[in-house]
Formats: C-alpha cells, structure tokens, sequence
C-alpha cells in the first residue's frame, strides 16, 4: 500500500515537472516570436503594436518595444482608414518623437506616427476611451473589465516616452501593427 503512495506521488510529480517544462517552452517560444518582430539595433526603437480585441467601437491591443511590454493600446474600430473614425492599416510604419511645443493639442512629449496612407497627425497619445482618439493610439497601464477602455494612460504613456528617451532610443523609432 505505501508503495502504491509512492508511486502515486511520483506520477503526480512527472506530471507537475512536465507542465513546467511545456510552459516555460511555451513563453521561450513566445519571447522569441516578440523578438524575431523587435529586432534590437542600437539607438532603434522597435516598436511592436499586436490588436488582439476587436468591438465595434474599438480595437484593444498589447504594445512591445524591442521585446519589452510597454503598453496596453485603444484605437477607434476599423472603419476602412477614414480620417477621424478609423484606427489606421495594419502595416510598418516609421515614428518619431514630437515635441510638445510642436503640438497645438497635446502639452507632452508624443510619437507621431508618420507616413500613414490618407491619413496625418496619427500619433501616440494620453486617453481612455475611444471618444479621446480620433484615428490616433492611446496608451494605457491595464484593461478595464469592460470591453472599449484603457486605463492609467498618463502613467502609461509617461513609461512609453521615458523607455524611448530614458534608453536613447529615438534615433530610429519602427512601429509594425499586426492585428491577431
């Protein structure tokens, strides 16, 4: 009977080890799909924007730079790229720090996204709702409960501009969007 126990407990113990072992191969192969997406080059800032929840008035995603998470994202919903309702194309895009007396609006240091098809002034920006974007990409620390809001944006996108700024990054900003 005891060593039927043992055995018990052995088999209990293999099958503890091997679902260790798959999740961390699990993340391993996640991180390196994160960094195949972030290549790291000195002075560069990969950014990698990956929408992973689609509403009808909005588009959630995870923000990465260079394999690091950054950021939850809020963009407006897909609506063909029309200017002002629309997140924009999945695509690659290049980026670039402005500054906050290059703005009329914003008060703070920001990305601006450039080279949109059809669309300027798509930036990087403080928010939580989708009635706070019109076209651009809002940051956020977390999701809220309910679909269509992010929330701590100001944290958020203060983490955001210290990553780029704080590690010399703004040489070369790239920004890939992927929706999932």
């Amino acid at each position: 009977m005891i060593w039927l126990k043992e055995q018990s407990l052995n088999s209990l113990h293999l099958t503890i080890k091997n679902a260790k072992e798959f999740i961390l191969k699990i993340l391993q192969k996640v991180k390196m799909a994160i960094r195949k997406n972030t290549e790291v080059r000195e002075g560069r800032a990969n950014l990698l924007l990956i929408r992973d929840t689609f509403t009808d008035k909005s588009v959630i995603g995870k923000l990465y730079c260079n394999s690091e998470f950054i950021a939850h994202t809020l963009e407006l919903a897909w609506r063909e790229n029309e200017k002002s309702v629309s997140c924009i194309p999945e695509g690659e895009y290049a980026c670039r720090v402005r500054l906050a007396r290059e703005s009329g609006s914003r008060d703070y240091v920001h990305l601006l996204v450039q080279d949109v098809p059809s669309r300027s002034y798509i930036l990087f920006h403080r928010g939580n709702y989708p009635s706070d974007s019109r076209g651009c990409i809002l940051t956020g620390t977390h999701r809220a409960q309910s679909s269509d809001k992010i929330l701590e944006s100001k944290v958020a996108h203060a983490y955001l501009m210290d990553y780029i700024l704080g590690n010399q990054l703004s040489k070369e900003i790239n920004l890939i969007i992927k929706n999932r």
